[in-house]
């Protein structure tokens, strides 16, 4: 490691000590846990300070998405591996094909498993990784390093934005070197971890609940539900199954066969269940009626002039299903 290097570490709040952990190997199994607590308790207060920008995010991934678009996370190492988490989430939670949101790591698929050592400090494998994606200007492109000067993720953010795209950086240190490639900076700065530089740790949480709001927000904005409801989940297996029922039950107030007798029309598809349900029409018209309304199910019932709310939203039996879906 070179003295530019260690200089560069060393002004990063998440690669200093931590005073509250400098006793932490003199410590029973109970009060570590108990001082890793009290240090993760501090991590939604960071996140919520940075609400605004996490929000100029989220309208520049709604924009894309409604033009076609993809959201993309580039990262290295555990910013890496999260991004990934929160992409392959998407598909089976919202409906949507895998290629709209796509998450990069450096080092390749292999980079999941084990570190690829080296592949994070090129800034040209940033670029080839988006090239080989063919990267569109319309395209947004999310760049993740806790420490905030990952050269992979330089590397992306600087071509992405060359190209024309919108850039997001994320990182929890308020200096953070890939702010400045950016159009839109989310730095959560959660401080010191209980291990010096222990990044998986606050930063790494702090991480995974903005990506999450980036993509649950943008998701909700794009009508993927009703009410609370994820109304465009797929069933892909016996819990999804389970659980499309009781969203059809707790959505509409129908009893359990009429439900299961909709779904099948559907083909599982709980939205079109709920629209046709609540609407009266048969599948063809109501698969149309949400069409007109951009997959928006309230904006769809009410075209026909259905009630757009729901019967009773806490049947037991419907909670009954909703629980055993989640077992």
């Amino acid at each position: 490691m070179n003295q530019q290097l260690i200089n560069e570490l060393a002004q990063l709040t998440s690669e200093a000590r931590n005073p509250d952990t400098w006793d932490i190997d003199l410590l029973t199994s109970e009060e570590i846990l108990r001082k890793i607590n009290h240090a993760d308790s501090e991590v939604p207060t960071a996140v919520e300070k940075e609400i605004p920008h996490i929000s100029r995010a989220v309208d520049a991934i709604v924009r894309a998405f409604e033009a076609g678009a993809r959201l993309i996370y580039m990262g290295a190492g555990t910013s890496g591996r999260l991004g990934i988490l929160d992409a392959v989430e998407c598909p089976p939670t919202y409906g949507v094909g895998e290629e709209m949101v796509v998450a990069l790591i450096a080092g390749g698929e292999q980079a999941v498993y084990r570190a690829q050592e080296g592949a994070e400090d090129s800034l040209e494998l940033g670029v080839e990784d988006l090239k080989k994606i063919s990267l569109s200007e319309k395209d947004v492109v999310v760049g993740i390093a806790a420490s905030g000067r990952t050269p992979y993720v330089i590397g992306g953010l600087r071509y992405a934005r060359k190209l024309g795209c919108t850039t997001v950086a994320l990182s929890c240190n308020k200096f953070a070197a890939i702010a400045q490639e950016a159009d839109i900076a989310i730095l959560p700065e959660v401080g010191p971890e209980i291990l010096t530089g222990s990044t998986r740790m606050k930063a790494g949480t702090a991480q995974k609940l903005v990506l999450n709001m980036l993509t649950t927000a943008s998701m909700i904005r794009l009508g993927k539900s009703f009410y609370n409801l994820m109304v465009d989940v797929k069933a892909t297996n016996a819990k999804l199954v389970s659980r499309t029922r009781s969203i059809v039950m707790e959505a509409t107030g129908a009893p359990l066969e009429e439900a299961d007798r909709v779904l099948q029309i559907c083909e599982h598809n709980a939205k079109l269940a709920i629209m046709m349900i609540l609407s009266g029409l048969p599948r063809g018209a109501a698969d149309s009626a949400l069409q007109d309304a951009n997959g928006f199910l309230r904006i769809a019932l009410q075209s026909t002039q259905a009630s757009a709310k729901p019967r009773e939203l806490s049947r037991g039996k419907a909670r009954q299903f909703l629980e055993e879906a989640v077992t």
